[in-house]
């Protein structure tokens, strides 16, 4: 699919895509719904609101600004995003049985593809006030993304936003789940180069100008072993520590990096 996709002279030595400026116009557009999705869903975050009431929002949100939900049809998934809540990690799926109450925290995942181009990006709410043990999870977890983020530049290795992630992680102190990466994306929902959240500087592709990938760290007040339920998707902390996770669409400029679903 990777080689159908990309012209040959855009994929590099590592089979890697490198985006060129109508590409990386294409991506602006799809990142910046992913975003304004998100930004909409914050007013609708409260006690007593179903996690499929959130999907529904989400997916009459993309669909009116011309895009459809990647996830929907992926592997078998049915809704427009991922939502976990507390101890789910990742890929929570959206149930009208999930009734959010004070004090919840939840990450709620979007992928729009707009005109052939995938926009990605997660972000955390919180339902009312929750505790400050949460807060500083879910505070922790922002800025151990953007510590990654920062040392996304030309010439870098990969394995250097890892190390950056992890730095700040630990300092918390808080687990960093290794089983779940980040990932290159482009008119591929999920392409090379993988983005580890544990990793060591200096190791790992070297970074080049028009590779766009994700940057999504998530991480647990409790040890960062997790399991998964028997529906297959959901992904859960073993000790049912609480979990957070935030996400950004990066590019690799010529002099950086641009976030691409600020």
């Amino acid at each position: 699919m990777l080689k159908t996709a990309y012209r040959p002279e855009q994929i590099n030595a590592c089979g890697i895509p490198l985006h060129d400026a109508d590409d990386i116009a294409a991506m602006r557009r799809a990142c910046a719904l992913a975003a304004r999705t998100l930004d909409m869903l914050a007013d609708h975050v409260r006690e007593g609101v179903t996690t499929l009431q959130l999907d529904a929002l989400c997916e009459t949100f993309m669909r009116d600004h011309g895009a459809v939900p990647a996830t929907i049809g992926y592997r078998g998934y049915r809704h427009a995003s991922c939502i976990s809540v507390n101890h789910v990690v990742t890929h929570g799926i959206p149930t009208d049985r999930q009734v959010l109450r004070p004090g919840d925290i939840l990450n709620v995942d979007v992928s729009p593809l707009l005109d052939g181009w995938h926009g990605d990006s997660s972000r955390m709410y919180v339902v009312g006030e929750c505790s400050d043990t949460a807060r500083r999870l879910i505070d922790t977890t922002h800025a151990a993304m953007m510590a990654g983020i920062a040392v996304v530049r030309p010439g870098g290795r990969m394995g250097d936003i890892g190390a950056a992630v992890m730095k700040a992680a630990l300092a918390g102190p808080y687990g960093v789940v290794r089983e779940f990466i980040g990932h290159g994306i482009g008119r591929v929902f999920h392409a090379p180069p993988e983005v580890h959240h544990v990793a060591r500087a200096g190791t790992g592709e070297r970074m080049e100008p028009g590779m766009i990938f994700t940057v999504e760290p998530m991480l647990t007040i409790g040890k960062p072993l997790v399991r998964i339920l028997p529906d297959g998707w959901t992904v859960v902390t073993r000790d049912r520590s609480l979990s957070a996770q935030f996400e950004h669409t990066v590019l690799v400029t010529a002099d950086g990096h641009e976030i691409l679903t600020l």
